[in-house]
């Protein structure tokens, strides 16, 4: 059995492991939605591919959620230990709940200022302009990185500049009539590779 002061980790150590979790959050972001829902067929796209569809269905489905935070805390409690581990993982969940209010904000309301407006611009690129580009939802840095970031991003953004924000109720339920259950992303991908 381990003594208290070798299990014991310096406040500084959690702290800048929730500072980890937080930055890598955005490239999380990048690669599920850029290499999971667009790239690849997945058990991400047939959720993704309902947001295309209806907009309004913002929110993230917890079937997806849900088992991605725990493989998140667990790899990161196997590399990290399990109070950095812990740390890291909620820095990664911090970042997804941000992602989640920024993506509701680009949807259904008018930004506040000229970031906002980017990111706004840059995530209707995506929906109206190049579903194949424009990955990044809080940031364009991994758009950047990834080579998905159009030479001609100034154009489509000025495209869907004057598109208005949705009126209505947000949510992953939104898209289901409330018929949600965690296995919709199985019927949705078991129909996508049927017709496509």
């Amino acid at each position: 059995m381990e003594s208290a002061t070798t299990m014991w980790v310096p406040l500084g150590v959690l702290v800048l492991a929730l500072i980890a979790g937080r930055l890598t959050w955005p490239a999380i972001e990048y690669l599920v939605h850029g290499v999971l829902a667009h790239r690849f067929r997945t058990f991400v796209s047939p959720l993704h591919w309902t947001h295309h569809r209806d907009p309004r269905a913002v929110f993230t489905s917890p079937a997806a959620v849900v088992p991605g935070a725990l493989v998140v805390l667990l790899a990161a409690q196997l590399l990290l230990g399990a109070a950095a581990g812990a740390c890291f993982a909620a820095g990664v969940v911090w970042g997804f709940f941000h992602y989640e209010y920024v993506h509701w904000r680009i949807h259904f309301r008018a930004p506040r200022n000229a970031r906002e407006e980017r990111l706004r611009r840059h995530h209707l690129a995506h929906h109206h302009r190049n579903p194949r580009a424009y990955h990044g939802v809080t940031t364009r840095f991994w758009d950047r990185v990834g080579g998905t970031l159009p030479e001609r991003w100034e154009e489509d953004y000025a495209r869907v500049a004057e598109r208005p924000v949705l009126e209505g109720s947000p949510g992953f339920l939104a898209a289901y009539g409330h018929r949600w259950s965690p296995f919709t992303w199985v019927r949705e991908l078991s129909r996508a590779r049927r017709s496509g």
